[in-house]
């Protein structure tokens, strides 16, 4: 039986002027190109925190890490700044395959992504980065 639901999804709310995206299911080229208008949407506002959660995330491929990849740039091109949450070792294992491990500041959890305490810390901080 066909099941024309997409396999993937996107919701946003606001956290203490925090903008936490989750996405959920999976990120493949299907997902990128269905995405990718909602998060370049979002990125076009200067200055804003983003948290990407990506616990719920089933499946990520290289058009999945090129839709974060793109939407991290579009961020950063306007002033935010982009933290992820995940926890899958698939995941932390893609990054270092493809040496975007220190591209990406990665949380395991959604508390320490919104907490500001790395932020403030100054030099000798650690930023969840993947070698």
């Amino acid at each position: 039986m066909y099941d024309d639901q997409p396999a993937f999804g996107a919701s946003r709310r606001s956290v203490a002027g925090t903008t936490v995206v989750e996405l959920w299911g999976e990120l493949d080229v299907l997902a990128a190109a269905g995405l990718s208008p909602f998060l370049d949407a979002l990125a076009r506002v200067a200055d804003s925190d983003f948290v990407i959660d990506l616990r719920p995330v089933t499946f990520i491929d290289c058009s999945g890490l090129s839709l974060l990849c793109r939407f991290r740039m579009h961020a950063l091109e306007n002033g935010g700044r982009i933290r992820i949450v995940s926890a899958d070792p698939s995941f932390t294992r893609l990054l270092r395959l493809t040496r975007l491990g220190r591209v990406f500041e990665i949380h395991a959890d959604l508390a320490s992504a919104l907490a500001r305490h790395a932020e403030d810390a100054g030099p000798g901080a650690t930023n969840g980065a993947i070698a």
